[in-house]
């Protein structure tokens, strides 16, 4: 069986068929630059030692050092890590951001730790990556299940071991940290600028539009709130747990607070402090996503589409929040069917944008206000989208296949740029 990380290279081929680039190129990106696994000892609060398994994945660093989150999870592998890289390397192409692709992960369930423990084993983690890392090396960021607390846990352990503040060295930090305003909800804004991009080249009546929101954590809930904001109806949104439907739509601003103070998902209306159940009904993950609805937003974990739920699949638009939520063989059915896919490396873009904005801010030692940030992310998420959508166009290829056309051009010019067959076998001349 075909693992993640080499479903995730399957779709290169497809994409070098149409972008401007070298076969050498294409060859590079088909495997990862670097990994390191290491095992990260923590000492637990009952006096034991408990010894978990790390990885961190350099893909490619042609475009500038590496990049990507780091996530605490029960079924990291490498594998996983890989692929995630891999789509690191072609998420910065898209967005133009000079990055490559890096990820990270510890296999671990952080929800079975004390605050303590989760503070041992990030410090761990950076003592068995710090050679491996830098703020012009590679570049962590939060992932699942980590976040800004622990990426200033992460930060202030790798400057203790460099003898200098390094704030450069991880994005997403606390703001009193070196954080950027607007990082938090990056991820999801980006999306949903995608979305209001789609929406003009549609002509959509926006309260028409239906959307279901599968994953209701940080990107879900900025997306959700956007959009019932900016007018769509949001009719569906689940968490880990199970999710909830309305046809009439929710009031997401009280289902936010509710999940957040109760960290449970209710449907409620909100009057202040006081929240009141509404109609809806209790429904699974899975049943979520075969919903008769306009906007579906995969927002949880990868492979939730597959090929055997693809056919459930009602929505004409899906947009990925999640990291490969769409597996291959879904993914061409879903084409053929004329569903419109705006791929994770387009989609959750958001995120590692403001962690190159954060990036450069820290080398700076100047730090912009929220409005700067969130302007520069809207026109670079708005040029990027009309790009790729003008890629699908001219070529007649899904977006996804789009979207790595765009980023191909982009990072095969790069290699290119130092020299490939053509160059050397010709005495120096293309």
């Amino acid at each position: 069986m075909a693992g993640l990380f080499d479903g995730a290279v399957k779709r290169l081929d497809k994409a070098a068929e149409h972008a401007k680039i070298d076969s050498e190129a294409v060859e590079r990106l088909k495997h990862p630059k670097a990994t390191l696994e290491v095992s990260v000892p923590v000492r637990m609060d009952d006096g034991s030692l408990s010894i978990f398994t790390g990885y961190r994945v350099h893909h490619d660093n042609t475009r500038g050092p590496t990049k990507g989150g780091i996530r605490f999870h029960p079924q990291v592998s490498l594998d996983e890590v890989k692929a995630l890289a891999f789509w690191m390397t072609f998420k910065c192409a898209v967005t133009n951001v000079p990055f490559g692709g890096g990820k990270g992960g510890v296999v671990c369930n952080p929800k079975e730790l004390s605050h303590l423990e989760v503070e041992r084993l990030s410090r761990s983690y950076i003592q068995q990556m710090a050679d491996f890392i830098g703020p012009d090396v590679d570049i962590p960021a939060p992932d699942v299940y980590t976040n800004a607390r622990i990426m200033g846990w992460m930060m202030d352990e790798y400057s203790k071991i460099h003898r200098r503040y390094q704030p450069a060295v991880i994005t997403g930090k606390p703001i009193p940290l070196g954080g950027s305003l607007g990082r938090e909800d990056a991820t999801g804004r980006g999306g949903y600028y995608c979305v209001e991009e789609l929406a003009k080249l549609r002509g959509w009546n926006r309260s028409d539009i239906r959307v279901a929101v599968q994953g209701f954590g940080n990107a879900g809930q900025t997306i959700a709130r956007l959009l019932h904001q900016s007018g769509f109806r949001i009719v569906a949104v689940s968490d880990s747990q199970g999710g909830i439907h309305n046809d009439v739509g929710f009031d997401v601003p009280s289902l936010i607070q509710n999940k957040n103070e109760t960290r449970h998902l209710k449907a409620v209306y909100c009057n202040g402090s006081v929240c009141e159940e509404v109609d809806a009904d209790t429904i699974t993950n899975e049943q979520l996503l075969a919903l008769d609805v306009d906007v579906l937003v995969p927002a949880a974990l990868e492979d939730q589409i597959t090929g055997d739920n693809v056919d459930d699949v009602k929505a004409d638009v899906i947009v990925e929040l999640a990291n490969g939520p769409t597996t291959p063989d879904a993914d061409d059915v879903l084409f053929n069917r004329g569903v419109l896919t705006i791929p994770d490396i387009l989609a959750n873009a958001g995120g590692v944008t403001v962690s190159y904005f954060e990036w450069t801010q820290n080398k700076q030692g100047y730090y912009w206000p929220l409005e700067s940030v969130q302007q520069r992310l809207q026109s670079m998420m708005s040029r990027e989208f009309a790009a790729v959508y003008d890629v699908m166009e001219q070529h007649k290829v899904d977006m996804r296949t789009a979207a790595y056309i765009h980023a191909m051009n982009r990072i095969g010019e790069a290699i290119e740029a130092q020299g490939t067959k053509r160059y050397f076998a010709n005495g120096g001349h293309e």
